[in-house]
């Protein structure tokens, strides 16, 4: 049997990041995140896949609030993958 590489367990990670995107429990949400998670997730790298995985882990009213600017993004929150995700939005 083959052994898995990191690419194999980082597409399965990219995977999973989709899946959890479009399934967060709201569907105003799903359909937020759903969309950016499918734009770009799929061209991740390890460090922003591990990111976005942190970032989810966050309430949907938080993120809500953050990508609609009703609160600022936290910093602990600011970085690579939020900026675009803010972007994404902003042109969406």
């Amino acid at each position: 049997m083959p052994e898995e590489t990191p690419e194999d367990n980082l597409s399965i990670k990219r995977k999973q990041l989709i899946f959890r995107s479009w399934h967060r429990g709201t569907r105003e949400m799903d359909l937020l995140l759903g969309r950016f998670a499918e734009a770009h997730v799929p061209a991740f790298g390890a460090p922003q896949a591990a990111d976005y995985e942190r970032f989810l882990k966050n309430s949907d009213p938080d993120i809500y609030n953050w990508i609609t600017g009703q609160e600022p993004v936290p910093p602990s929150e600011d970085g690579e993958v939020v900026a675009l995700m803010l972007k994404f939005f902003k042109t969406a």
